[in-house]
């Protein structure tokens, strides 16, 4: 090899050699400084609130512009006390609470909440909201034309009251018909996944059209199971099936996969040790390098008995966030922990070396990303010159 070409390559690679020690040196300088480290935790959160308005005295709007949270998760109603309403009252209220929590947010924010339609809908017609079939009617009626409609009109109300995150569709398959919290609730389309994902698509792309970004749940599959993880541990190694998969497969295949949410069931076969939303062999190994999943991994709630009752906090955050988890959700509905108490624990799990740093990095490039996907719809102010 000619002289000159060799050293054309060498120094081409002490070029590659110095960009890519500039960059480490730049980050490690950030993650350093301990407020930029906790913000860059704070967008890995999504937390849930017990509040209709917001105010400038409030403590969580201390906390929203403290550590830039990717994300809040509104309800309806109190979980033990149905009759309190916690965050949507009516259509005319919420508008005005997203424009609030849009306002004090440093940064773009997922404005999420579970609009499936039917039995799983916060949006619910007794506060002024339209009504939308459940997915088990949807798939009984088998119309792709009116399922068009029925989601469009869903996503077009969402966007109107200032909703940019839909946890929805359920690409679970109703194939355990003994199954409460997926199949009992109507929250499938059918047992086989040609229809799932017909349907699911139809779902996203009305979500799509209006800038809200869709989440495929509950993965690997929750509709076989015998057991609801909101009450405890829940087993499908017997009864899980590798066809569960196919929604997830095609969906991630047409580029219609925005997030997706874990599940908090155990199957010994896929992981012998951790339940899904904690597993690396799971949410790693399958769905990322399986199954070729580029977008945002969210955990289901993390405050469901399936995990609060068998793990601490400190090993939940832990566990998932190395097992390839981006985003944790705290609903704060079965639970109470504020924002800050919960990143001051991830933060020194990561001072005491048990969650990897490189898991941080990592997960707000894809959260980053995520938001750049929908930029065109959502303002963009800066966080870190405050």
């Amino acid at each position: 090899m000619p002289l000159k070409k060799i050293n054309k390559n060498f120094f081409f690679c002490v070029f590659l050699l110095l960009l890519c020690f500039y960059h480490f040196v730049a980050f490690a300088e950030l993650v350093s400084d301990d407020v930029q480290l906790k913000r860059l935790i704070g967008r890995m959160v999504i937390i849930g609130f017990d509040q209709e308005s917001l105010h400038d005295s409030d403590s969580f709007v201390a906390e929203l512009k403290k550590y830039c949270p990717g994300g809040v998760i509104l309800f309806d109603h109190d979980f033990y006390d149905r009759k309190r309403i916690k965050n949507i009252r009516s259509p005319q209220q919420l508008k005005t609470l997203t424009k609030q929590l849009r306002f004090y947010a440093p940064l773009p924010l997922l404005i999420a909440v579970d609009q499936e339609g039917g039995k799983v809908a916060r949006l619910k017609p007794d506060y002024g909201f339209i009504k939308t079939p459940s997915a088990k009617s949807i798939g009984q009626t088998d119309d792709p034309a009116k399922a068009k409609k029925i989601y469009t009109a869903l996503a077009n109300q969402l966007s109107s009251v200032g909703i940019n995150c839909d946890f929805a569709p359920v690409v679970d398959l109703a194939i355990n018909p003994d199954n409460y919290v997926i199949v009992g609730l109507e929250r499938s389309y059918g047992r086989f996944p040609e229809k799932v994902i017909k349907y699911a698509r139809i779902f996203y792309d009305a979500l799509h059209n209006e800038g809200i970004i869709s989440v495929l749940k509950h993965f690997p599959g929750h509709g076989s199971s015998t057991g609801d993880s909101h009450k405890g541990f829940v087993d499908v190694t017997n009864t899980w099936n590798i066809i569960e998969l196919e929604p997830y497969r095609e969906l991630i295949r047409e580029n219609r996969a925005d997030m997706i949410m874990t599940a908090h069931v155990f199957n010994k076969n896929l992981d012998p040790e951790y339940p899904a939303t904690l597993s690396k062999k799971i949410n790693t190994t399958l769905l990322r390098n399986t199954l070729g999943f580029k977008g945002v991994i969210v955990s289901d709630d993390l405050q469901m008995k399936a995990i609060s009752e068998h793990y601490s906090l400190q090993e939940t955050v832990t566990l998932a966030i190395n097992a390839g988890v981006n985003m944790l959700i705290f609903g704060n509905q079965l639970a109470k922990i504020s924002l800050k108490d919960l990143v001051n624990v991830i933060y020194k799990e990561i001072k005491a070396g048990h969650i990897s740093m490189t898991q941080i990095i990592e997960s707000n490039k894809q959260i980053d990303a995520l938001f750049k996907k929908r930029q065109k719809n959502w303002q963009i102010r800066q966080c870190y010159s405050r």
